[in-house]
This record gives C-alpha cells, sequence and structure tokens, in this order.
C-alpha cells in the first residue's frame, strides 16, 4: 500500500499576471463570500506590518474537520492574493476549488504558487486548472510539488 504524500506547504492564490484587476476583489467582498460559504468561519482583518495594507486572517471548515487557515490581501483593485498557511494539496485544492468556483469571475483567473517549490528554485506561478473537482485540483497540486525531490 502506499503511503499518502502529504507534504505540507503555504499556497498563494492570485489573478493572472496580465491581468491583473480579473477578480474583481475587495477585502470587503472576499471576507462577505466566506462568511456566505463557510458560516462558522473565524475571521480578523488586522493592517499588515509587513506591507501597511488591511488583511483578512482567515480560518475556515473545507470539510469536516479539516481546516485551512490563511490571509487575504486586496488593498486595490489591481492586487490580490490569496495565502494558505501550512496546507497539504488536499485541503489546499478544497479551497482552491471553491475560490475558482464560488469567488472568481472566470475559472482562468487563477494561478497558484507553492512556498515549498518556491524555496527550491521554481518561482514560476502556475494556472489552476479552469475546470474539475478538488480532485483533479488535487492531483495537479501534487504533481507541481512533486517536481522537487524532498531533502
Amino acid at each position: 500500500m502506499a503511503v499518502e504524500h502529504n507534504l505540507r506547504s503555504n499556497f498563494v492564490f492570485a489573478p493572472p499576471a496580465d491581468d491583473p484587476t480579473a477578480w474583481q476583489a475587495s477585502i470587503e467582498t472576499f471576507r462577505d463570500a466566506l462568511t456566505r460559504a463557510f458560516p462558522d468561519a473565524f475571521l480578523e482583518m488586522h493592517t499588515s506590518t509587513l506591507r501597511d495594507v488591511s488583511v483578512l486572517d482567515f480560518e475556515i471548515e473545507v470539510e469536516p474537520n479539516v481546516f485551512v487557515v490563511g490571509t487575504a490581501a486586496m488593498p486595490t483593485p489591481d492586487y490580490a492574493h490569496v495565502s494558505l498557511v501550512d496546507a497539504t494539496a488536499h485541503t489546499a485544492a478544497l479551497f482552491a476549488r471553491w475560490l475558482r468556483d464560488s469567488y472568481i469571475p472566470s475559472p482562468t483567473g487563477v494561478r497558484f504558487l507553492s512556498s515549498f517549490v518556491m524555496e527550491n528554485g521554481d518561482e514560476t506561478p502556475r494556472p489552476l486548472p479552469a475546470t474539475g473537482d478538488a480532485a483533479d485540483i488535487e492531483t495537479v497540486l501534487r504533481g507541481y510539488l512533486a517536481t522537487i525531490e524532498p531533502e
């Protein structure tokens, strides 16, 4: 029996580089969307000490007893990103599907990065699949993580 690969990484989701306003997002609309989709979400707005912009920290239950912790920054119409902290490909995929299908205006409007892959020299964002369920997204995220061999 194969052992499930549970590498944890920080994942970042952002609009396409050639259309940074594609999400038509604000921190308020993102907060409201999270509240509707995840009524028991923990949400906290504050100012980031790194960039002096408003951010939203969140913790949501993406499936029973599976939680995702992250931060969203959307201070201007041409800048947006959502970071997940210490997530597996499975939990990141559950969140990414919600983001793509329930918040972003176009399913082709999401790209992603992983801190694990970036730390190992690849800083190229990848497009999130425009179709498919969370399992399909998880397969893409796992394949992306597998491009780097853990030490």
